[in-house]
């Protein structure tokens, strides 16, 4: 599937929320995305075939979803990057700013091997905050950040500026 087509099917199943999850956000929802096979499919093998990894990293929430098939296909292990409070053993936190508030991501310490080569997967990059935050938290588990990869980039919100030196690959950008 070319570049355009991949672009073309996933804008055509992502719909537009205003005010979500407050007033002036437009929340992207992705689920009429991930509810079509062929579409989510295309999507994981995007993501899959982006780089050799050792790992992939899911964000909480929606990264979770769209990062656990792309390591299945990978044959990469998967890696679940938290809210605070929510990982069962020994963590690193690391805390950031996003486009509407304040949040601290935890990862186990335990999580990658030194050494690892790893793809850290999300929904969307806005601002950047969730993104950075995740790669240091890689980072200071003692693994390499390969790449950071996105269903959609916000270009309008600067995410992309947070990320220097990081490949990034969005699959859209607006």
């Amino acid at each position: 599937m070319s570049d355009s087509d991949l672009s073309r099917l996933i804008l055509d199943r992502i719909r537009d929320v205003p005010d979500y999850p407050q007033p002036g956000v437009v929340f992207k929802d992705i689920t009429p995305l991930l509810s079509d096979p062929e579409a989510f499919a295309a999507v994981t093998d995007a993501f899959a075939g982006l780089h050799e990894v050792d790992k992939v990293v899911g964000i909480e929430a929606r990264g979770f979803i769209l990062a656990a098939p792309a390591a299945y296909k990978a044959r990469a292990g998967f890696v679940p990057v938290r809210k605070k409070g929510k990982l069962p053993s020994e963590t690193l936190d690391e805390a950031y700013d996003l486009e509407y508030g304040s949040a601290v991501i935890e990862v186990h310490r335990d999580a990658f091997a030194p050494g690892d080569r790893v793809l850290i997967v999300d929904d969307v990059l806005a601002t950047g905050g969730t993104a950075r935050a995740t790669v240091e938290l890689v980072r200071r588990a003692g693994a390499e950040v390969v790449a950071v990869a996105v269903l959609m980039e916000l270009s309008f919100l600067k995410g992309r500026e947070r990320l220097t030196g990081v490949e990034l690959h969005p699959l859209v950008v607006v």
